[in-house]
This record gives structure tokens, sequence and C-alpha cells, in this order.
């Protein structure tokens, strides 16, 4: 009899010991099945951006969001956001090449400025204008009006002031991950590009002297060049000295006489539009004024594109491309 009695206490023992480990396999394959289907967390915290002298409050990130010029385009799908965008518009030329397969996921609602119609038929809830131009009388509206119509709207400082710097561009970076809620993706940016930057610097000459550099836009009776605008940040940065960096605008016109008095040693030439980089050079060595200065006459010419030279993610590839130009023996 207590030999039976033993062995039902083990058979009672064991049923209960796989009775306890289906529960707890039970318990587990439930809690993973509701992960799956509990939806994730989202961020609700309150903020609020200053902005263009307009106050936006974000209670949440946005989810359908327009991007209006090809920089901040650029600067939304660096930090990942490109399923956060209905649309992009007005491409000054090629997106940047690292940007181009979240690029493509977009869809582009116009060629320049989308119509106010376009913004609300894609139920857009934040619109980013990277030029003051986007707000204006030609672009989608007045920040006001889009406020009023239920659409968040930011424009970017550092394209709307005068003598922008790199940290301009880097607190516009820090103002749309917080928007965004992906911060650590801005901070991660921010670090990237200044590391970036500093090693350009490390390889310019430390003498202390500086090219003497023109910019070049364009220009027939005379010469648009920058004055203080970013153009000026970049080719300082990259070890030159903008001859008209003593000009207190941003784009600012000059004579073709004032520019050959100023003789600069090097020549950037700005690349946009339907007049190339090429047709602009050979204006510059057969024009009767300007192929007198030394950079013309010793053919020292860099071509900058205007996408590269923006308040964007490529102002790091922009000071490469000048320094490299500037003082190719470095690189």
């Amino acid at each position: 009899m207590k030999k039976w009695k033993s062995l039902w206490l083990v058979f009672a023992i064991a049923i209960i010991a796989i009775l306890g480990a289906c529960n707890a396999k039970d318990k587990s394959e439930s809690a993973a099945q509701g992960e799956k289907v509990e939806p994730a967390q989202t961020d609700k915290t309150e903020i609020t951006i200053d902005n263009n002298g307009t106050t936006q409050v974000y209670t949440e990130a946005p989810k359908k969001a327009i991007s209006l010029n090809q920089h901040v385009t650029e600067i939304m799908l660096a930090l990942g956001l490109e399923d956060s965008m209905v649309g992009t518009a007005y491409l000054d030329d090629n997106i940047y090449e690292p940007l181009q397969a979240a690029y493509d996921k977009v869809p582009v609602l116009a060629k320049q400025y989308p119509s106010k119609e376009q913004v609300i038929d894609a139920e857009a809830d934040f619109l980013y204008g990277g030029w003051k131009s986007a707000f204006g009388e030609k672009g989608v509206g007045t920040q006001e009006e889009l406020e009023a119509l239920g659409i968040h709207t930011y424009l970017h400082t550092a394209s709307s002031m005068t003598k922008p710097t790199l940290e301009d561009i880097f607190t516009d970076i820090r103002n749309i991950a917080k928007i965004f809620r992906v911060e650590e993706r801005g901070d991660a940016l921010i670090e990237q590009m200044t590391k970036d930057v500093e090693a350009v610097r490390a390889k310019l000459p430390q003498n202390g002297e500086e090219l003497r550099v023109l910019v070049f836009d364009s220009g027939d009776k005379d010469v648009l060049t920058a004055g203080q605008n970013f153009m000026n940040e970049l080719v300082t940065i990259a070890g030159g000295k903008n001859i008209f960096g003593d000009v207190e605008s941003g784009w600012t016109t000059v004579s073709k006489e004032d520019a050959v008095d100023r003789n600069p040693e090097v020549v950037v030439v700005v690349d946009y539009g339907e007049t190339k980089a090429e047709q602009k050079i050979n204006f510059l060595k057969n024009d009767p004024a300007l192929k007198e200065m030394e950079a013309v006459k010793n053919e020292h010419f860099v071509i900058l594109p205007l996408s590269a030279a923006s308040e964007g993610v490529r102002a790091a590839e922009a000071i490469q491309i000048l320094a490299k130009g500037f003082y190719p023996e470095n690189f």
C-alpha cells in the first residue's frame, strides 16, 4: 500500500508540473500576442516652436508633411522622415545621392510650389518652407492662413537671415527633429556634419593666408555675387576670403570694374538653372573686363551646385568641394 501511495504522489507532482508549464507557456504566448496587437505609444508631449513671428504648438508629431524646397526636403530625408511625408516640391537640381532612395518614396506634388488646393487634397498637417517665397504671394499661402486651416508651418530660419552660420542650420535641424520626435537622429546628423567639416579644415593650409574669392552667380552688365549670405560662410570655412564679404546684404549686384579692382584669385561658379557652369566660365573668359582678373587668367574656377550651397545637410560637402578647389595640393 505504501508503495502505491508513493507512486500516486509522484504522478500528482508530475501532473502539477506539466500544468504549471502549460499555464506559463499560455501566459507567455498571450503576452507575446498582446505585444503584437498593442498600438505603439505616441509621444504626446506638447512642443512649442516660435518661427518667423508665429507660435506653433505641437501635441504630436506631424504625419502628413510636405517640404517646399530642395534643401529642406533633404533635411527631412536625412532625418529619416520620408514615411511622415505626403509630398515634396521645387527641386533645384538632382537630389543628394545618398537620399535618392528615400526621395523616391515621396510624391512630387509640383515642379515649383504646389497650390493651396493640392496641399488640402493631400490632407497635409505640416509644411516646411526653405525660402520666404514658400509662404509668400507666389507660394502656398501665409503661415497665418495655413495655421487657420489647421496646418502647421515652419520656415527654415537659416535661409531667412543675413550672415547665416553652420550653427543656424543646426538650430533648424534640432527644431525639425524636436517637432517630429526624432531628437536622437537630429543630434547624430549634426555630429556627423561637424565631423565632416572638421576633417576638411584639418587639411587646409596653416600659414594664415587666404585666397581671394569671387562668387559668380550670373551677370551680363553687372555681377550678381555673394555678400554676407551663406556662401560667405562656406568660402570662409574652406579657407578663402570672399572679396565682397564686407557688403551688408545677401546676394548683391556689383560692377565689373569693382570685381576687377578686387582681383580674385579664384572664382566660384554657382551652377543651376538653364545657364550651365561651363557657359558662365566661357562668358568670364571672353568678357573684356572680367577676363583681366587673376583667377580668369589662371583659369582657377570652382563649380558649386546651388543645392549644395544652400543652408542644408550638404554644407559639409560644399565646404569640401570649395576647399579642394582652392587648395588641390592639400587633398
